[in-house]
């Protein structure tokens, strides 16, 4: 572990647990800059792209020109700070099994500035602007637990928001209701799926359920197979993250919340949405989340409740371009492009990633459109809009 990186992370640290703190363009450049050289200098694989570009830190004075790697080059290279033996974890992209994942090395460290960076941005968006707790909720996670899926950063991700939040009143057998298939797919348990919808039912008690899209397709069908509608408690929320991995059918966002509204009676401005993947270390969160749950009376709706108006935003320590494949700059406000994201939370890994996702300029965050197209499918990083 290289000293200079260990200081990094550790100064980072307050700035991933202060989401009130605005982090000026000024401030979040100085910080890119310095990660940059640091990378450059400990990370083999990523220095001979940058040099391949002539893009070097003697040359580099914004982060905006950092050299960005394409999410594709996680599956050929290892872009890790970390030497062989300090990396304790590796999260893999979830793609279909026929295909090679990328690979995100972490160690424990690593893991620190990972889970620090989740949770604050977590609360802030799930919990805190919903004027909730975790301890006021029950919790149920579509996925199966992290010893059966070790190298899914969405299921460590969860796992740590079970730990951290939920404490020792969420146990994990009781959250997750995920198994896996011999074929690698996830599936559900819907005995205790049920169980539990009915339980949150008749304790009239706010229930967060958590899951990738086609998680909740499954649940959404065999709901719909047997007949059965649940009108959960008030304030029951539900976070989805996109991806279909050609394991369920896919649907539009617009027709998957409305299918979650009707069979469990949650309507579409509590419903959450979540854009990470494997090769990242923050999330974004989608604006109905972010600009609040405020009412003017019980009848009316909060500000951006319909899907047309809601966009992402990455936490201030994230900052994210929709660049033009053709031109490869910045579009403008209201154009379509790629995502790319400069995440000063990858401090050990690489932190300006090219995705293949296209998205909006909204503002400073974006409307998700989903895949380019040619891009290979992934699981968590597909939302069809």
């Amino acid at each position: 572990m290289t000293t200079e990186l260990s200081n990094f992370a550790a100064r980072l640290l307050p700035l991933l647990r202060d989401t009130a703190r605005q982090t000026r363009d000024n401030d979040f450049n100085k910080l890119a800059l310095e990660l940059f050289a640091l990378q450059f200098k400990h990370n083999t694989a990523y220095r001979k792209i940058c040099e391949a570009r002539s893009l070097t830190p003697e040359v580099v004075e914004h982060w905006t020109r950092i050299p960005a790697v394409p999410t594709a080059a996680f599956k050929e290279l290892d872009l890790t700070c970390l030497a062989p033996g300090k990396r304790t974890a590796v999260f893999h992209s979830s793609g279909t099994t026929e295909q090679k994942p990328s690979r995100h090395y972490h160690s424990a460290e690593s893991l620190k500035v990972y889970e620090a960076s989740l949770l604050s941005w977590f609360l802030k968006n799930v919990l805190q602007n919903c004027g909730l707790r975790i301890a006021d909720c029950g919790l149920v996670i579509l996925t199966p637990p992290s010893e059966q899926s070790p190298h899914s950063s969405l299921v460590h991700m969860f796992e740590t928001v079970r730990q951290k939040l939920g404490g020792a009143s969420v146990s994990a057998s009781r959250a997750f209701v995920g198994d896996i298939a011999g074929d690698g797919s996830w599936t559900l348990d819907f005995d205790v799926v049920l169980n539990t919808l009915h339980e949150t039912v008749e304790q009239k008690r706010p229930l967060l359920l958590l899951g990738t899209a086609f998680s909740f397709v499954h649940l959404l069908d065999y709901l719909a197979e047997n007949n059965l509608h649940f009108r959960l408690p008030k304030d029951s929320r539900v976070m989805e993250t996109g991806g279909y991995k050609n394991r369920s059918r896919s649907m539009p966002k617009t027709e998957l919340h409305q299918l979650i509204t009707e069979r469990l009676g949650i309507p579409s401005f509590h419903i959450i949405c979540e854009y990470g993947m494997s090769e990242l270390s923050s999330q974004a969160y989608d604006g109905v989340a972010s600009d609040g749950w405020r009412v003017t009376s019980k009848d009316s709706l909060p500000r951006h409740s319909t899907l047309d108006t809601r966009h992402f935003l990455f936490p201030p320590w994230a900052q994210v371009q929709i660049i033009s494949p053709e031109t490869g700059h910045e579009v403008a406000e209201s154009e379509t492009g790629l995502i790319r994201v400069f995440d000063l939370a990858n401090v050990f890994s690489v932190m300006a990633i090219q995705t293949e996702d296209l998205g909006i300029r909204r503002g400073n965050g974006f409307e998700l459109i989903g895949r380019a197209t040619l891009a290979e499918p992934r699981g968590c990083s597909l939302m069809t809009a």
